[in-house]
């Protein structure tokens, strides 16, 4: 006899995905985790699981490709394929978080690259109503800049930041969404969203400076911090398109900061220098595509 299958919706970045399985320990497993991006709107996507046994984490690298009209995408813990045109796919994986995690941000990237958006390395954080992303190499200090953070900070991430173009022109070019998918805190960001104010690569030193970078610097480095594994040249043409549309739409600043929270007062200064002429000079990307 067949068991139930049983549907959660997970909602992140504003696109509704349901999740599907006929496990019930993985289904509480993925209602704990992603507990406060549960959602009751109808899915754009929707992916079946198949669990097998539970397993460690693989160290292998991911593999994202295209076979037909459907993507495969598969690393030692999982393989799944997903048809973009009816967005529907299967996932056979080992039961643990960390593999469900990578599975919806590989899904989520492919989605945000034809929607003029992507993932990004970086921490980010709500002040002054607005998003400031933080991004860098490894130990640049992007946990650290939400460790020090103050509490009227609203949390986005501090591992993966989630960048979407637009659609109002009042709301700036681009927003930042939080997401689940936690780093060293531990803790998953807000469900909310803000149009990006800046965002800042970050480097340790001595004091709390903001230096301007030149675009071409700008867009070598966003290009480097984008989380994108598919072996896709036409995809990876629209990101480099995307990253260059977003550096010239958004601010991109160095940050030197010393890890205390004053650096905060730095951030806050700048935010308040550009909300006054947020709305005049940003406006949403021409030809977005609003659907998956």
């Amino acid at each position: 006899m067949a068991m139930a299958k049983n549907v959660a919706c997970v909602e992140i970045g504003g696109v509704p995905i349901s999740l599907t399985t006929d496990n019930p320990t993985f289904l509480d497993l993925l209602t704990r985790r992603y507990e406060g991006y549960l959602s009751f709107l109808p899915a754009q996507c929707a992916l079946e699981f198949e669990i097998v046994e539970a397993g460690s984490v693989s160290n292998d690298d991911v593999r994202v490709r295209r076979e037909g009209a459907e993507w495969r995408i598969e690393r030692g813990d999982f393989l799944a394929r997903w048809n973009p045109h009816s967005g529907r796919g299967l996932v056979r994986q080992n039961a643990n978080p960390y593999s469900l995690d990578s599975v919806l941000r590989i899904l989520h990237s492919l989605i945000l690259a034809n929607q003029g958006g992507f993932l990004l390395h970086a921490a980010s954080g709500i002040c002054e109503g607005h998003a400031c992303l933080f991004s860098g190499v490894s130990g640049a200090g992007k946990t650290t800049m939400t460790r020090v953070a103050p509490a009227d900070i609203t949390l986005l991430t501090d591992e993966i930041s989630y960048v979407r173009p637009s659609v109002n022109a009042d709301a700036g070019a681009y927003l930042a969404f939080g997401t689940p998918f936690a780093g060293e805190l531990a803790r998953p960001g807000e469900n909310t969203k803000a149009p990006i104010a800046c965002l800042f690569f970050l480097e340790k030193g001595p004091e709390n400076r903001i230096d301007e970078i030149p675009s071409g610097e700008a867009v070598r480095r966003l290009m480097r911090n984008i989380l994108f594994f598919a072996e896709d040249p036409r995809l990876v043409e629209q990101l480099l398109a995307t990253a260059c549309d977003f550096v010239a739409r958004v601010p991109i600043r160095r940050l030197m900061f010393y890890p205390d929270p004053k650096v905060w007062g730095e951030v806050r200064r700048f935010v308040r220098d550009s909300s006054r002429k947020f709305v005049a000079h940003d406006r949403a990307p021409e030809g977005v595509n609003a659907h998956v």
